[in-house]
């Protein structure tokens, strides 16, 4: 089972991408499980999400602990206590950053991919919700989910213009990323 810890603020989509990502494991044949955990339920206030994937069926209902992955909606949550904690050893964080990889390596010490998802969102789907982005880059940097199931997976929740913008953007953020870099991680937490 991997599991799969999403940090970010109302209003950014946290809690869309936690289900939008256990529809497309659905989707590729895979056993999984999403929900959130609310703070102050308003705009801009941190929430969290959480999603299981497995090959086999599995009854874990508490939230995750011990991510092998973070994805990380807002730059500025890296540096709320808490956020990193419990992240496996060798664990990868994704997170929606103008700055470059390198340089949040640098200052956080962590294997970390950085995207300017907010961005990238503004210029296709023209507002600044980096969760779609954000899944398709974290898939194409894992390999655990195929980029065609998180297209079905987006088709459960939007239609029309809304699923085509989006859909443009899982294939241009899925080519801001090393794909495959972290293959090797989603490989070892799964066994």
């Amino acid at each position: 089972m991997i599991e799969i810890r999403i940090h970010g603020r109302g209003g950014q989509g946290n809690v869309a991408a936690a289900y939008i990502l256990a529809s497309a494991a659905y989707e590729d044949g895979r056993h999984s499980q999403a929900f959130p955990n609310f703070g102050a339920e308003r705009r801009g206030a941190p929430v969290t999400a959480f999603v299981r994937i497995a090959d086999a069926p599995f009854s874990r209902r508490c939230q995750v602990i011990h991510p092998a992955f973070l994805v990380v909606q807002d730059e500025a949550l890296l540096h709320v206590p808490g956020v990193t904690d419990g992240l496996l050893p060798g664990g990868g964080i994704l997170v929606n950053s103008t700055r470059s990889t390198e340089e949040l390596k640098a200052q956080m010490g962590l294997e970390i991919v950085a995207l300017p998802a907010n961005a990238m969102a503004r210029k296709i789907l023209g507002r600044p919700v980096p969760n779609t982005a954000l899944l398709s880059a974290f898939l194409a940097l894992t390999g655990m989910v195929s980029l065609d199931a998180l297209v079905k997976g987006l088709g459960q929740r939007f239609k029309g213009d809304v699923l085509t913008r989006n859909t443009e953007l899982v294939n241009e953020a899925a080519k801001m990323v090393p794909v495959g870099l972290w293959k090797e991680k989603n490989h070892a937490a799964n066994a």
